[in-house]
């Protein structure tokens, strides 16, 4: 393949070389906005299912996220080349954006908007594909549309009414909406896993269920693994790959709990590290009592399907929070926290309680997975050997 243009040109290949990706497979590009790991995370599991159906599918994944911590979600061969370059939103902390610096990195990356579009579609064209599936990247939408390459995209939100909750009132907001809104727009269809933020000024926009993994190993095993004995209690801190700012230091420390974080452990023996025992994210959520994190689509919809009950730090100025927090308070158990409850013993250990003595509802089925690759498979070429 062409390796003329730059962002191309530094691509590697992980788990797979062409030889066994042969250029007459289908091809599918996923494009993925790396603020944070919820994304991709939501992606994984329609990508994986839609090459459980086409076994020779050929993928792309374009991100920023390391190709190692991509195969964690993604499974099989793909191919990994730099992202597209997606804004997303500055953070001083999971919970805090930096509303001047975002303000500035898209005033920024729309003095040159036509050019970086038009480099973006000169690598899409050398890579062939037969199809984009974006979440949420609306540069790569454009790209995509500048070269009549079909595009399907699918998230729980979009930058383009995040940027206008933001930032309208500044001069330039209007411009820059408007080219968002226009590469949207531009997909044949955006698919909208429950529970989204509404979107009603996308014509093309189509609801469908939640859209997350299910963990498939044991509980006893994991924990096994993970070096706890029987009747230790499993706490998982996950903040969406954002710093949640915390300080192991002060974690309140409870009698017979152990907490697997990605974070900082300040040398306690009562803190694990993630990767301890080679366990795939989804299931030590399966495994643990409780998460701990942030309202986001990705863990809170993780939860809802695997059963784990949800303490959570408020994000009172983030769009999506009411409507996430709405849905998980019907589907599964969670309640709100401050710093001060993970702080103090006595508080964290009643709001353990208060949140275990919630009514169990049942497992919420992830059917957006299906339904998205039925929105998909015709939309790629080979869809006719879709195996049953």
């Amino acid at each position: 393949m062409k390796g003329s243009v730059t962002p191309f040109a530094g691509c590697h290949v992980f788990f797979a070389i062409e030889e066994i990706m042969p250029p007459a497979t289908p091809h599918l590009l996923v494009s993925l906005t790396a603020h944070g790991f919820g994304h991709a995370a939501m992606t994984a599991p329609v990508v994986n299912d839609l090459r459980r159906r086409l076994p020779d599918l050929n993928v792309t994944l374009q991100s920023d996220h390391p190709a190692e911590w991509l195969a964690t979600r993604f499974e099989g061969p793909f191919r990994h080349i730099p992202g597209p370059g997606d804004a997303g939103l500055r953070m001083a902390s999971a919970t805090r954006i930096l509303l001047d610096e975002s303000a500035e990195l898209y005033r920024d990356g729309h003095r040159d908007f036509a050019r970086r579009v038009s480099d973006l579609s000169d690598l899409y064209r050398d890579l062939r594909a037969d199809l984009l599936f974006a979440n949420i990247p609306y540069v790569a939408l454009a790209a995509a549309a500048r070269i009549g390459l079909p595009a399907v995209a699918m998230s729980c939100l979009n930058w383009a009414d995040l940027y206008g909750h933001y930032f309208s009132d500044r001069p330039e907001a209007a411009g820059i909406e408007a080219a968002m809104l226009d590469a949207y727009r531009s997909a044949s269809v955006f698919l909208c896993p429950a529970p989204s933020m509404p979107m009603p000024r996308f014509a093309n926009a189509r609801p469908i269920g939640p859209v997350a993994p299910q963990g498939t190993a044991g509980r006893a095993e994991v924990r096994r693994r993970i070096g706890l004995r029987e009747g230790d209690r499993l706490g998982l801190i996950a903040f969406g790959g954002v710093d949640p700012c915390l300080d192991a230091g002060r974690w309140a420390r409870l009698p017979g709990w152990f907490w697997l974080t990605n974070g900082d452990r300040a040398g306690r023996r009562d803190m694990i590290a993630l990767t301890t025992g080679d366990v795939g994210f989804t299931d030590l959520m399966k495994a643990a009592d409780v998460v701990v994190t942030k309202p986001g689509y990705g863990t809170f919809t993780e939860a809802a399907v695997n059963g784990t009950p949800v303490l959570y730090l408020p994000r009172p100025d983030w769009p999506e929070s009411e409507g996430l927090i709405r849905w998980l308070d019907a589907e599964g158990r969670c309640r709100a926290i401050s710093l001060q409850d993970l702080y103090d013993g006595d508080r964290l250990n009643e709001q353990l309680q208060l949140l275990f003595s919630s009514s169990v509802k049942p497992l919420v089925s992830p059917t957006g997975v299906e339904e998205a690759v039925r929105e998909i498979l015709p939309r790629l070429s080979g869809g006719s050997r879709l195996h049953k």
